[in-house]
């Protein structure tokens, strides 16, 4: 079935045993700017082309604003990552679920990105696992699909834990650092989700 959206957007958090997932806030600036800027060299392989303007406080607030109407729309969701440390919570990266298609198509793209000082933990791993449960059930989606630089090894074990399959290889298929780059495309469809459903016990809520 579809979410009941309403006005503002619903607070959504997506919990597994040890990360939170949930929309960008105001008060995440400082944390998520800063974790950006240490990290812009682990990146910068990985992603479209940015600078230090794209840090800028003003940005961010518009950013923040487009991630709450997007999920109040149902059509994109912009999620950071938090480490939870008993109380505590940090910000170690993100997850983009986007271009949500529905009708014949009912499939979402996944992206992420992760922190230079998190990386390599299985954070990650655990992060798109308690996404799933969000696509498939609350959504109601049919297909999940992915793509990462044939380069980036990592990237491909954290989507082969979950279950997707490599389906196909885009050559020039996205502008990764100012330059067209190939691609490996992965997909996971609800029928492979749940036949190889993950241990993982994530949990979401939404009040």
């Amino acid at each position: 079935m579809l979410w009941p959206w309403s006005s503002p957007a619903p607070l959504i958090a997506l919990r597994g045993s040890r990360v939170l997932l949930r929309l960008p806030q105001q008060r995440d600036y400082e944390e998520w700017s800063t974790l950006r800027r240490n990290s812009q060299d682990f990146l910068r392989p990985f992603e479209p082309r940015w600078t230090e303007l794209d840090l800028a406080r003003r940005v961010y607030s518009m950013r923040v604003r487009r991630a709450r109407q997007e999920a109040e729309e149902g059509s994109d969701y912009s999620f950071f990552i938090f480490l939870t440390e008993g109380q505590r919570e940090v910000l170690v990266g993100g997850i983009t679920l986007s271009n949500i298609r529905r009708r014949a198509a009912q499939f979402v793209n996944l992206g992420y990105w992760m922190g230079q000082a998190h990386a390599g933990k299985g954070i990650m791993s655990e992060a798109v696992g308690v996404t799933l449960p969000f696509i498939f059930e609350t959504l109601d989606l049919h297909r999940a699909h992915a793509a990462f630089l044939p380069t980036n090894t990592a990237s491909r074990r954290v989507l082969e834990k979950n279950g997707f399959v490599e389906e196909g290889y885009a050559k020039h298929y996205l502008q990764i650092n100012g330059r067209w780059e190939d691609h490996v495309l992965m997909g996971l469809t609800r029928e492979h989700w749940e036949a190889v459903r993950m241990g993982h016990g994530g949990q979401y809520w939404v009040a």
